[in-house]
């Protein structure tokens, strides 16, 4: 399955990638940095830079920095990722940051959970990746 993560809200998409890939489906998610997360912007990035300060620097907790693996982090949070059915969930789902070659012309499927007007205030992973200095 490919989803098209555009315009998307991050943690509606994350739950269902979760529940898919523990029933057993390989999933791809394409264009990862353009999903959203609603709410006020500087909550949100405030909240991700304690997320990426938090812990010490040989220790962990680790928390990335790059748009694609920030998607994967939420959707390993909706696993169980510490049981062996949970790794093996994970390792079906694949986030990439743009389209790859090997999907192009490809159907898209799954259109639900987009941001539509009702949402005022959301900000894309993409933004949140370069505030926490990521190279894009």
């Amino acid at each position: 399955m490919i989803i098209d993560a555009k315009d998307m809200i991050a943690g509606r998409l994350a739950t269902f990638v979760a529940k898919k890939a523990l029933m057993g489906e390989e999933i791809s998610i394409v264009n990862a940095e353009k999903a959203v997360i609603t709410g006020n912007l500087k909550e949100i990035i405030q909240d991700y830079k304690k997320k990426r300060e938090r812990g010490a620097a040989l220790i962990g907790p680790y928390f990335p920095k790059t748009s694609e693996r920030i998607l994967k982090r939420m959707i390993r949070g909706m696993l169980p990722y510490k049981q062996p059915r949970g790794r093996e969930a994970l390792k079906r789902v694949k986030c990439y940051a743009g389209v790859p070659k090997e999907f192009e012309g490809k159907e898209k499927s799954y259109k639900e959970f987009n941001v539509s007007k009702t949402y005022a205030n959301f900000v894309t992973i993409s933004r949140i990746s370069k505030e926490l200095g990521a190279k894009q």
